[in-house]
């Protein structure tokens, strides 16, 4: 019997990170010890309260974890982004926590495409982390890609969206601080979106994992509009706390779209437990921990920088996030530059790998711990 899957499946290409795995196996298997700078996973141990607090909820739970989360949860949450980003809301209608944030983000063309409507089209921007363009190709959205250009401090030109591609659109994503360049976003893109959204009925999605993750100042979010009609932000412990393997983040904004939210969610199932959750509590109501993982990230990307500005590369974007956008030398592409770092045993993500306005860039993870980077540093100033 021939097995049938989903022709959208079929259609995938592999997933990047996937691919940049597959690339390290060899190296290693030639006997060449990779420092990974691939994929944004923190390797630095989770705060010591936050994982007392999940062995202490233990014994307290039992039965599925309910999808509107624990009430001490969603008020922790609520008072975190009042401390955070000066903005109310409701932790009974305008927060959902969910089970990290990528489950979130990929299901929700699953929600807000409605062909029948005429809302048949997901807008998003590239270079881009994948998952929002995923969920929406096995929405069976039509999908819209706006190139963030360096020229334009890569920020999505919203003017050259045609009126027509606006009124098909369920939802339009944005993702700052932004993966893969780093870039911040002015209150003034959120505030042109806010304007989009009201004029086209659609929904504004924006991706804010990294927006703990700042050197220079705090990065704004779109909960800071005051008027959240039509306005979903994502957010998550995994990059802010090193919580990765935790699996806990939160939607939050327009009321109503939080409601359709908890109607459709039970259908997947996707809650954190509930001994997540309580640690997760601990986790939204600290800072320190917070500020040191700041702290040690700035180490890092000063140890990167350097070594990289005295090679004579340009780095493109480091305002905010754990990346470093750094433009290829003259006369390489992205693959054939990540490809002689991996033979020295330095892995990067190639910048096509995340979008065609990849290419020309490179992106580190500076997710090793501080003495890997600065091993990683001395083999880069005998490699560039």
């Amino acid at each position: 019997m021939t097995v049938r899957v989903s022709s959208v499946l079929r259609a995938q290409a592999i997933y990047p990170f996937v691919r940049l795995e597959e690339a390290r196996r060899e190296v290693e298997a030639r006997g060449v010890r990779v420092i990974d700078f691939g994929i944004g996973d923190p390797r630095e141990p989770t705060d010591g309260r936050i994982r007392d607090a999940l062995v202490e909820a233990l014994p307290l739970t039992g039965g599925y974890p309910r999808t509107t989360g624990l009430p001490e949860l969603r008020e922790a949450i609520a008072d975190w982004v009042s401390r955070r980003f000066g903005a109310d809301v409701d932790p009974e209608r305008q927060i959902v926590p969910t089970l990290g944030a990528k489950e979130a983000i990929f299901s929700l063309a699953l929600l807000l495409v409605d062909r029948d409507a005429g809302k048949d089209t997901v807008v998003v921007t590239e270079p881009a982390y994948p998952v929002p363009g995923r969920g929406a190709r096995f929405a069976h959205a039509d999908i819209v890609a706006l190139p963030l250009r360096e020229d334009a401090g890569f920020l999505p030109d919203l003017d050259a969206v045609e009126a027509d591609v606006w009124r098909r659109t369920a939802v339009v994503w944005v993702n700052y601080p932004n993966n893969p360049t780093c870039a911040v976003a002015p209150l003034s893109l959120y505030e042109r979106l806010a304007e989009v959204a009201a004029e086209y009925e659609l929904v504004v999605a924006s991706d804010e994992a990294y927006s703990e993750l700042w050197f220079d100042e705090p990065a704004h979010s779109a909960l800071e509009l005051g008027d959240l009609t039509g306005v979903l932000a994502f957010h998550s412990l995994s990059k802010r706390s090193s919580m990765t393997g935790y699996r806990s983040g939160f939607v939050a904004g327009d009321p109503e779209l939080c409601d359709a939210l908890r109607a459709f969610r039970p259908n997947v199932g996707t809650a954190p437990q509930e001994f997540v959750q309580r640690a997760s509590v601990v986790a939204w109501s600290d800072e320190e921990h917070v500020e040191r993982n700041r702290e040690l990230y700035r180490r890092k990307r000063a140890l990167l920088l350097d070594v990289l500005g005295r090679r004579g590369l340009r780095v493109a974007g480091s305002a905010a996030t754990m990346f470093l956008w750094v433009a290829v030398p003259a006369g390489e592409t992205s693959e054939g530059f990540a490809e002689r770092l991996l033979e020295a045993g330095v892995l990067v993500t190639p910048g096509p790998y995340l979008g065609p306005s990849g290419a020309g860039y490179v992106r580190f993870a500076l997710v090793p711990t501080e003495d890997v980077c600065a091993e990683a540093a001395e083999r880069l100033e005998t490699l560039l």
